[in-house]
């Protein structure tokens, strides 16, 4: 993987505005751990469908910390997800893993 999460984004989102930028991390770094361990669950149950709603709400905020191609996965993965086909499992959870990294840093 060489996509790295950044901030460029929200920080294009906030415009200029810090604290509407730190609410945005802030909401990030309280949701994400959250998202991914409920995704885990449901994965690791075989509950794909569950999964790929998972998958859905996290592509969005992949999208939002800097990953172009991490989106594409994410939306392939879940599109896989539904035909209970997880093959992108491997390179899903590496993105997973490098923004919960980047989100303790922050």
């Amino acid at each position: 993987m060489t996509e790295t999460p950044n901030l460029k984004y929200i920080k294009d989102l906030a415009a200029g505005s810090e604290d509407f930028e730190k609410k945005l991390i802030s909401i990030i770094k309280r949701e994400f751990p959250e998202e991914k361990k409920e995704f885990l669950a449901n994965y690791n149950s075989k509950v794909f469908t569950k999964a790929a709603e998972n998958v859905h709400k996290l592509k969005h905020k992949i999208g939002m910390l800097g990953f172009e191609r991490g989106y594409q996965v994410a939306i392939d993965f879940e599109e896989g997800l539904k035909e209970d086909n997880p093959v992108l499992f491997k390179e899903f959870i590496l993105i997973l893993e490098a923004i919960e990294k980047f989100l303790k840093g922050i």
